[in-house]
């Protein structure tokens, strides 16, 4: 109720947005750069949990266990990959923290 009376989406889409901390001083387009380079990761890893889906059906519709057991690699890499992009941000946060 309090986004909609505001009239604005920027409430909402400053919470998607990374909180950039302590690198909050880098440039404008460094950070345009980043967000592409993670959006495009987010993307693959996304098109190969899908690929790796479609190995599974193939593979239990086959009865072949090899190709169901290597949809269920794909798809169990491809979601810890875009777990690990999806937090960068904060474990560069961490990072630095520790080394301060």
């Amino acid at each position: 109720m309090q986004l909609a009376a505001d009239g604005g989406i920027d409430g909402i889409t400053n919470g998607i947005k990374p909180d950039w901390n302590i690198f909050g001083a880098i440039g404008t387009k460094v950070k345009i750069i980043v967000g592409v380079v993670m959006a495009g990761a987010v993307l693959f890893l996304l098109g190969s949990a899908i690929v790796g889906a479609v190995h599974i059906r193939v593979g239990n519709q086959q009865h072949n266990t090899m190709e169901t057991k290597k949809g269920q690699t794909m798809v169990a890499s491809s979601l810890l990959g875009l777990f690990a992009v999806a937090s960068m941000s904060t474990l560069f946060g961490i990072v630095y923290g520790f080394a301060i």
